[in-house]
């Protein structure tokens, strides 16, 4: 496996960037984006929004231990754009169509900690393959917890330079 994401740095704070090109147009992209039974294919957490509006409360919990912590939504653009913080950090999801028809997704993680970004992205990397699937017709589960394949894409991350040394779960 070889990692797709990028790390930057936005407004001073660390990011993670990844994209991905669908055959598939920018409304069913994005359908997969914000609806709660289509996020759940591919989304770490459960995302229970009150409304899909900037400033409306989003609350995400894990099977697992139920709570996943608040957000609220910055940005909803049907089926451009759609923004949402998640326990201080934001997630941005951009829809793009380009000229032959297909879909260009731009995913970009703007977190708190440096440290986080190679765990993170590793995490990432796997949810949005989960969201590859789940195009092409073959959903599964959202990816959970420390695997093998999270394991070989955690170490790809830091051997590209990836900011690591956060703590790892599991």
């Amino acid at each position: 496996m070889s990692p797709t994401g990028s790390y930057t740095e936005i407004d001073g704070r660390p990011a993670l960037r990844f994209v991905r090109e669908y055959d598939h147009p920018a409304e069913r992209v994005f359908a997969l984006l914000t609806t709660p039974d289509e996020l759940a294919h591919w989304f770490p957490a459960t995302v229970a929004p009150e409304a899909w509006t900037p400033g409306a409360a989003i609350v995400y919990s894990f099977e697992e231990d139920g709570d996943g912590g608040t957000g609220e939504v910055l940005a909803h653009e049907p089926p451009h754009r759609v923004g949402f913080s998640w326990d201080g950090e934001q997630l941005w999801f951009e829809v793009e169509t380009l000229r032959d028809g297909r879909t260009r997704l731009t995913f970009t993680h703007v977190m708190d900690e440096r440290d986080g970004a190679a765990r993170n992205a590793a995490g990432w990397e796997l949810c949005l393959d989960a969201l590859d699937n789940a195009l092409a017709g073959t959903p599964g589960g959202a990816p959970g917890g420390r695997t093998p394949a999270w394991e070989e894409l955690y170490e790809a991350y830091v051997a590209a330079g990836v900011p690591s040394g956060a703590a790892i779960p599991g």
